[in-house]
């Protein structure tokens, strides 16, 4: 009985050693985004994900905090990397993070995917202060979608500067000429970097005499062509490429998100007061227009269409949800101005146009347009910019309406997939 006593306790300390702790098994779950952003902004108001820092130049956020000192409010900025489908999910981040911080002042949470820059915003005023609304200065805001997306600075800096016009009415500055868009132009008669780097590409590869013979046949009759064909009337001078498709992206971006915001506001209205069909039918527009516009902003395949039909359907959306009249987008160029003017076109063809092309039209040609890739050649190696309603409707479906201009049924046609 005493031998069995000294094992019994050995076996007893050995199960008590080897039982985990509850504190080693269940570990503290990380706090979430948001309370880890807050408690960041009581050190620095200027948050950065850790996996972002070393991609930023401290240029960069010095130039951001610069610009939240010249303004009467507090500035609360988060700089996040961009996860699948952020839209939903982030949405709301800058109110749950003014939630948790409890002070005025404007909240802005960027995110970044492939250098390019794109942000949520809200401005909260102290009680009985009064101003004008931050999207409606962003909207008002002509340089708006010409500030380049691929740092974030520059966009981050506009955005406090139209706050700060929101918050007490100052002058809008303008934007600083390295913030925007280079506008590129090319020689009509030369090629483009890119056509040297793939003639270079088959000499390289040899593929031999023969394919090499024709490609420089087509060169030159290309150029003889180009040469001999007088410029046709409504040619405008200056860039006659098509636009870079990220830029195209920004715009349908910018957007986007400017519709989800008056979408919400709709909403919460309708979730305070008894509202007429008609008002529940403009949310259920909005939001299908909307929701048609991320589908096609969602396309990475670097066709300029389909952004371009995204930008469309999310103008149309913030009309929608604002209560105003949808209206088409201009035949000629979707980026444009909506299509306000029924203007004649050739064959007695009337189309929505802006006032712009209305004038081309007015004088008898015919605007440039919105132009795209097409392929030509020979062998269909090399390509040109041609104005989109030259494109077969069947390979370029969306297209087929003038991006809605002729029918407003791009909404449907997107969730179609008939894109």
């Amino acid at each position: 009985m005493s031998a069995r006593i000294p094992r019994l306790g050995a076996l007893l300390a050995v199960l008590a050693f080897l039982a985990p702790s509850p504190a080693a098994a269940t570990p503290p779950a990380p706090p979430e985004l948001p309370d880890q952003i807050a408690a960041g902004w009581k050190t620095d108001r200027i948050y950065v994900y850790d996996a972002l820092r070393p991609g930023i130049p401290a240029s960069e956020l010095a130039r951001i905090k610069a610009a939240t000192r010249t303004v009467p409010f507090a500035v609360y900025v988060a700089l996040l990397p961009r996860t699948p489908n952020p839209d939903e999910e982030w949405l709301d981040l800058p109110t749950l993070l003014q939630a948790r911080v409890g002070q005025p002042g404007l909240y802005l949470v960027w995110t970044v995917s492939n250098d390019y820059w794109s942000g949520r915003e809200i401005l909260i005023r102290p009680g009985g202060l009064q101003g004008r609304d931050l999207t409606g200065v962003q909207l008002d805001d002509k340089q708006d979608n010409d500030v380049i997306p691929d740092r974030p600075a520059p966009r981050i800096v506009r955005t406090i500067q139209q706050a700060a016009t929101a918050w007490d009415g100052r002058a809008l500055p303008p934007v600083a000429a390295d913030d925007l868009i280079k506008r590129r132009t090319y020689d009509d008669e030369g090629m483009s970097a890119t056509d040297k780097g793939d003639r270079a590409a088959f000499i390289g590869m040899g593929v031999g005499g023969v394919l090499g013979f024709f490609l420089v046949i087509t060169l030159t009759l290309r150029h003889r062509r180009k040469a001999s064909t007088p410029r046709k009337r409504g040619t405008e001078s200056g860039v006659t490429r098509p636009v870079d498709v990220w830029s195209v992206r920004g715009k349908a971006d910018r957007w986007i998100v400017k519709a989800g915001k008056t979408l919400k506001r709709l909403e919460a209205q309708i979730s305070r007061t008894d509202v007429t069909s008609e008002v529940l039918d403009q949310r259920d527009d909005a939001k299908a227009r909307l929701a048609a516009a991320r589908t096609l902003r969602a396309d990475e395949t670097g066709d300029l269409t389909a952004p371009a039909g995204a930008f469309v359907l999310a103008r149309q959306a913030h009309q929608a949800a604002s209560g105003l009249d949808v209206q088409p987008p201009c035949f000629f160029n979707p980026l444009h101005e909506p299509g306000t003017v029924q203007a004649s076109w050739s064959d007695e063809t009337e189309v929505p146009a802006c006032g712009s092309c209305s004038k081309v039209l007015a004088r008898g040609e015919t605007p440039r347009g919105f132009l795209v890739w097409k392929k030509s050649g020979l062998l269909h190696l090399d390509r040109k910019a041609v104005p989109y309603w030259t494109l077969n409707p069947k390979e370029q479906p969306l297209v087929a309406t003038g991006f809605g201009a002729l029918e407003d049924d791009l909404t449907e046609r997107v969730s179609r997939g008939d894109r």
